[in-house]
């Protein structure tokens, strides 16, 4: 799953949206748009390139000072970070760089249950994807109500609010890859 990939690193969301909104491809410029610090930003910058979303533009730039540009499949990828950020308000931009809120959020374009999430996620473990649903709840992205005519009864999740907008823009527009 993509967005596992790309999510790991906190600010490779923001990165792709600001490219795909125009900022230059310099250090500088996304730096001073994205508010990362140095260290969390080349991280990024370096996982971005290592998933082939970003290249260094050949020709261009000092050595030291490089510039980015997207791939292909990095344009597609930058378009639904941008569509995702601009759903989100100023005050959740942090939730978006968790590791799992938005492999969760893609877990809920429809009602389900945990072990369905954890079926979904492989490689989440039970306490992450428990703690990702509760601060996910407390933010309203997301809602848990209890099947209480299943034995035993089970909790069901289900994306809402702003979740279910960004849950909406990752399971229509992931078919890119």
């Amino acid at each position: 799953m993509l967005f596992v990939n790309i999510t790991s690193r906190a600010w490779a969301l923001p990165i792709l949206s600001k490219l795909h909104e125009g900022i230059a491809g310099r250090q500088a410029p996304l730096l001073a748009a994205t508010g990362a610090s140095r260290t969390a930003f080349a991280q990024s910058l370096d996982h971005l390139i290592t998933m082939g979303l970003l290249e260094r533009n050949p020709g261009y730039g000092h050595p030291l000072r490089p510039e980015f540009r997207l791939t292909s499949v990095g344009m597609s990828a930058a378009a639904i970070a941008n569509r995702i950020q601009c759903a989100t308000a100023d005050a959740d931009q942090s939730l978006l760089r968790r590791s799992w809120t938005l492999p969760v959020l893609t877990s809920l374009h429809t009602p389900v249950r945990f072990n369905d999430i954890k079926r979904n996620l492989p490689s989440i473990t039970d306490r992450a994807l428990s703690q990702s649903l509760k601060t996910l709840e407390v933010r309203s992205w997301v809602s848990r109500r209890v099947d209480e005519t299943a034995r035993p009864p089970r909790p069901i999740y289900a994306a809402v609010n702003t979740g279910q907008v960004i849950s909406k823009v990752t399971a229509t527009e992931i078919s890119f890859v």
